[in-house]
């Protein structure tokens, strides 16, 4: 069963980029204490998450900011290398990118979909916000749809 809002996020550790080193960063270290903007697209470098996902995130960065939100994390079930790469490309220097490299916190959470590309195991598309480790707001799109996980859908949440 897919987490839904009123639930804690799991304790599962991701991981980032800091001084070009990765960085295990628990539960608590990204969420406690914090309202967190959360999306999740299914993997760096492809076309709907490169061209409008991620940019989007990065447009809107400021506006997010201003609406109480203190931090904005882009998830990917992608290592944390290609997670670095794909943030520096698209200029994400305000967002967070996070790898769940093996999945566990897509798999703790039931958002998880092996699709039909032939890729493994991805993360569906989804956005949330997160209040001190709680989901306040979730929005998982339909199979295939750019809707309700964008910026300016979770903008207009906050």
């Amino acid at each position: 069963m897919a987490i839904q809002v009123g639930d804690q996020l799991p304790d599962v550790a991701l991981t980032v980029m800091q001084d070009g080193t990765p960085k295990s960063l628990s539960r608590d270290d990204l969420f406690a204490g914090k309202k967190v903007a959360l999306f999740a697209v299914p993997g760096a470098f492809t076309p709907t998450c490169s061209i409008a996902h991620l940019p989007g995130f990065v447009v809107k960065a400021d506006e997010i900011h201003a609406k109480g939100v203190d931090s904005i994390v882009c998830l990917s079930v992608n290592d944390v290398f290609v997670m670095d790469a794909w943030g520096k490309d698209k200029n994400a220097e305000a967002l967070i990118m996070a790898s769940d490299g093996n999945g566990d916190f897509t798999e703790a959470i039931g958002l998880g979909d092996a699709g039909a590309l032939g890729i493994g195991v991805r993360s569906r598309r989804y956005a949330m916000v997160v209040d001190d480790g709680i989901v306040s707001v979730l929005n998982i799109e339909a199979p295939g749809q750019f809707e309700v996980s964008s910026a300016e859908a979770v903008l207009a949440t906050l």
